[in-house]
């Protein structure tokens, strides 16, 4: 018999929700994919890879173009210059670079701390390595970092804090004073590396976009991870990138290579083309607000309530009027009875914190968000 590394584990409850939504007929605003066409020009590209025969293995830490062109846009960006040769790996998806960044750095007796509701890729990256999750609930129902629990909670075994800003499942985002707690934190405890996850950079309603790469003592001592799939709506494609300072890239490199080696080639030379002739992740944003604020608008007629959502393409809504039942419970009624599948949030704690909250995908078209709310509003 198998003696499994992660006994705690089991099908994610993405898998089930999506599997009871087909089983059922459901619109499916549970799992995150857009169901709306990409870019023509996009499509257009990819055909173009093809025809240039752009399919045999590409660079293990990608595409050299792809690469110069990401450099580019980060200086449009963030006014920073970045070595496309030594700090910038194509990964496949993000997840994978999550995983592969976290294997390289993290070791047995190590602690990690991540912040809950939490993205479900984080603790059993760790647990693999034979390291501590730590677990710190945001603050609710604003979803923010109690910087002070954070303090408390590192001890010399502290080796790395995950960040995920804009936050999945939550939708908040960080402001100004959060970049600079975490630098204090940093800069009181330097050997702590950093993870932040900003993959959906580019989906943020409120502010401008916080990302670690923007301050200079932080860019030292971080990992930020980002996302093709997330950006332009190809969650299929699965590629995404990490930025790191040489030395970090180096070691995530090393288990890069013997993950996935490199990426799809075809569409990392289709990215690459995309990017070097147009901005339209400068537009990513508007098209999601537009599609949050129809849904969150229509919703209004609901028993719904809405927690504030400043950014990603996921919206939380408090059942508590409507229902007693535990949120997994509710949402599998919600499925069957009503015919709309959602995420419930208490899948996202390690502690399985259950504040009668639900979360709902508007990555959708106009025609399934306006079915989806008829059926909701009607309970």
């Amino acid at each position: 018999m198998v003696k499994s590394k992660l006994p705690h584990i089991g099908t994610t409850i993405f898998s089930v929700m999506s599997a009871l939504a087909n089983e059922t007929g459901a619109i499916n605003l549970s799992q995150g994919f857009p169901n709306f066409p990409i870019d023509v020009r996009l499509k257009d590209l990819v055909k173009k890879a093809l025809d240039d025969e752009q399919v045999q293995y590409a660079a293990m830490p990608g595409r050299q173009d792809l690469r110069e062109q990401l450099a580019a846009k980060l200086f449009l960006q963030h006014e920073i210059s970045v070595n496309s040769n030594e700090e910038i790996t194509i990964t496949a998806g993000a997840t994978q670079a999550i995983f592969s960044i976290i294997s390289a750095v993290i070791s047995p007796g190590d602690e990690v701390i991540m912040f809950d509701p939490a993205y479900d890729c984080y603790d059993p990256a760790v647990i693999l390595q034979g390291a501590k999750a730590v677990h710190i609930n945001l603050t609710f129902p604003d979803f923010k970092i109690d910087w002070d629990k954070v303090e408390s909670q590192i001890n010399p075994n502290t080796k790395l804090i995950i960040v995920n800003n804009p936050t999945n499942p939550a939708g908040s985002v960080w402001d100004s004073s959060d970049i600079v707690q975490l630098e204090k934190i940093c800069e009181k405890h330097p050997k702590l590396l950093v993870l932040s996850d900003e993959v959906y950079e580019h989906m943020q309603f409120k502010g401008q976009h916080q990302s670690v790469l923007a301050s200079p003592f932080l860019r030292e001592r971080s990992f930020a991870v980002y996302s093709f799939g997330k950006t332009f709506h190809v969650t299929g494609w699965k590629i995404g990138y990490c930025i790191a300072p040489s030395m970090l890239s180096a070691e995530m490199r090393k288990v890069h290579q013997f993950n996935v080696f490199c990426v799809n080639n075809t569409m990392q030379a289709a990215l690459a083309n995309y990017l070097s002739s147009g901005y339209e992740w400068k537009t990513v944003s508007i098209t999601f607000q537009e599609k949050r604020d129809f849904f969150m608008d229509a919703m209004k007629r609901s028993r719904f309530k809405p927690l504030a959502c400043d950014g990603t393409y996921f919206v939380l809504y408090d059942y508590s009027e409507i229902s007693a039942l535990p949120d997994t419970d509710f949402a599998i009624w919600l499925t069957k009875e009503h015919g709309v599948a959602s995420i419930p949030t208490s899948v996202f704690y390690e502690d399985k914190t259950d504040n009668k909250v639900v979360r709902f995908c508007f990555a959708k078209d106009e025609i399934t968000l306006s079915k989806a709310v008829e059926k909701l509003c009607k309970i």
